[in-house]
C-alpha cells in the first residue's frame, strides 16, 4: 500500500495538533501495516509556486488543442507539478495535514492543490469521456485542527468543503476527515479533551486503512 503525506503546518509537532494527529495516524498505521511504502511531503520544506499563466498553457491549451506545442517557459514551469503528481499517481492513500486558518486551507496547501490537480497529470479530460482519473487513489484521510467549534456542515466551513469537491472532481468520493477543532483554550476549556477524541478517531481510521488494505498489497 503507496500512502502520499502532504503537510501544511509550519509548527513543531509539540506544538502542532494536526501535526499530532498524524503523528498517532501513522505510528498506528505503520505497526499494523509495516509494508507501507510512505512518502511524505512537508511543503514548508518543499514550497509550491503559486499557479502561473505558464501552467496554465502547459497544462489546459493541449486539451483545448492537441496540435499545441508548449514554450520551453512553459515546460519549466510544470517541473514541480510533475514531480509532485508523480507522487500523487503512485499512491493508493492521500493524507492531508493541515490547520483551518480563516476558515480553509492554508494558502501553501491550496497552492500545492492548484499544482497537481491539473489535466494531463492526475486526470484527463474531454468532451467524450468527461473527467478519467490518471491516479489509483481510493482514500482521502484529512487531518485538520482549528481553534474554535465547527459544527456539521457550519456555513463557516470552507476547507473541508474545497478539499471534498476539489478531489471528488477527479474521482475521489470516499473522504474521512479527523477534525480537533475548539484548541483555542482562551475561548474552550474542553480543548484537551477534544483534541484526545481527535486523536482516537485518528488510530481508528488508521486501523480501519490497515485492516481493508489498499493497492497491491490486498489484491
Amino acid at each position: 500500500m503507496n500512502v502520499l503525506h502532504v503537510c501544511a503546518n509550519p509548527k513543531p509537532t509539540e506544538e502542532s495538533v494536526s501535526k499530532q494527529l498524524a503523528a498517532a495516524f501513522f505510528g498506528t498505521l505503520i505497526e499494523l501495516r509495516p509494508d507501507v511504502d510512505l512518502v511524505n511531503a512537508d511543503l514548508y520544506d518543499e514550497k509550491p509556486p503559486f499557479y502561473s499563466y505558464e501552467l496554465y498553457k502547459r497544462t489546459w491549451y493541449p486539451v483545448f488543442d492537441e496540435s499545441y506545442e508548449p514554450s520551453k517557459a512553459e515546460e519549466m514551469a510544470m517541473n514541480y507539478a510533475a514531480k509532485q503528481a508523480e507522487a500523487f499517481n503512485e499512491a493508493d492513500v492521500l493524507v492531508l495535514t493541515m490547520p483551518m486558518w480563516n476558515f480553509s486551507v492554508p494558502a501553501i496547501m491550496k497552492a500545492w492543490m492548484d499544482q497537481v490537480l491539473c489535466p494531463g497529470l492526475v486526470f484527463s479530460i474531454s468532451p467524450e469521456e468527461g473527467v478519467k482519473p490518471l491516479h489509483k487513489i481510493k482514500s482521502v484521510v484529512l487531518l485538520v485542527a482549528s481553534g474554535s467549534v465547527y459544527m456539521e456542515d457550519d456555513p463557516r466551513d470552507a476547507l473541508t468543503r474545497q478539499v471534498r469537491h476539489a478531489f471528488d472532481f477527479i474521482g475521489i468520493d470516499d473522504l474521512e476527515i479527523v477534525w480537533a477543532d475548539g484548541q483555542n483554550p482562551l475561548f474552550n476549556m474542553d480543548a484537551d479533551q477534544r483534541k484526545e477524541m481527535a486523536l482516537e478517531a485518528a488510530v481508528e481510521i488508521a486501523e480501519d486503512i490497515a485492516e481493508i488494505g489498499l493497492g497491491s498489497a490486498a489484491e
